[in-house]
């Protein structure tokens, strides 16, 4: 980070940079977001390695999944499969997973998941826009799992009130852990673990924003540079003067089981 840099530069190198698949490392020593201690992609590897067939639903360019397989490369499952919406990380993930024998189906979050009944004894996600839960449990097989991490409820909500201003309090979100365990347990599933966290992000940058909010395109749905222009300036000036941008993430994990019989 160079605190020298106009506001111009640094806004037009957060418009500049690639927004597909689910590559962060663009932001190191630009933005942090602290972890949750439960690891997930680690987690997931460890899965994996005692599955036979799997599914990763809404992959995004598939490198958390392939993560994951590297770790259970010494006892892969027989057949994975993953699914994404969008075309450009539909490609990303193609060309990412190839090598690892991954089939990669293109299919919208909000379609049936294009596979028979009891296919998988694994489904994974990592942050999907929303988890289809009557989807998850019918292809899911009598006895098998639904590990994933979600996106909670006001996830860095002070960045997005910074440019939307105060939003309400819905305690009917439908990212809230306790509603979305409520779903699944309506879709036929047992909970057997449900943690959540909230975690410190930090911005040290205007142009980490802009990216940012490029990329997690839900936070400011209708972001443009030239629409929050305004906002951006008041950003910049802050970080210049009072350092970096400080916003929470909310985070939690899934395991969930399908009964047998």
């Amino acid at each position: 980070m160079d605190n020298n840099r106009s506001f111009e530069d640094l806004v037009a190198e957060g418009a500049a940079v690639p927004t597909e698949g689910w590559d962060f490392s663009w932001f190191e020593g630009r933005a942090t977001e602290a972890r949750p201690s439960w690891g997930y992609a680690r987690s997931a590897g460890d899965r994996l390695t005692r599955a036979t067939t799997a599914l990763d639903v809404q992959t995004g360019g598939g490198e958390v999944l392939d993560f994951a397989l590297g770790r259970a490369a010494a006892q892969p499952p027989m057949l994975v499969a993953a699914t994404e919406g969008w075309p450009p990380n539909v490609a990303r993930a193609t060309a990412l997973l190839r090598s690892r024998g991954v089939v990669v189906v293109a299919a919208t979050e909000d379609a049936p998941l294009p596979f028979a009944d009891a296919s998988f004894d694994l489904v994974l996600s990592r942050h999907p826009v929303r988890a289809n839960w009557p989807e998850i449990a019918r292809v899911l097989r009598p006895g098998g799992t639904y590990f994933a991490q979600h996106v909670g409820p006001r996830s860095a909500v002070e960045l997005v009130e910074h440019f939307l201003g105060r939003q309400p309090e819905d305690v009917s979100s439908a990212r809230d852990p306790e509603r979305e365990r409520t779903d699944a347990e309506s879709a036929g599933l047992q909970i057997a673990d449900l943690r959540a966290e909230r975690l410190r992000m930090e911005f040290y940058d205007i142009a980490a924003v802009v990216h940012f909010l490029r990329k997690v395109i839900w936070m400011v749905p209708d972001f443009t540079v030239e629409s929050y222009e305004p906002q951006l300036r008041t950003l910049h000036d802050q970080i210049q003067t009072k350092g970096p941008f400080v916003a929470h993430s909310t985070r939690h994990l899934f395991d969930a089981r399908k009964p047998i019989g």
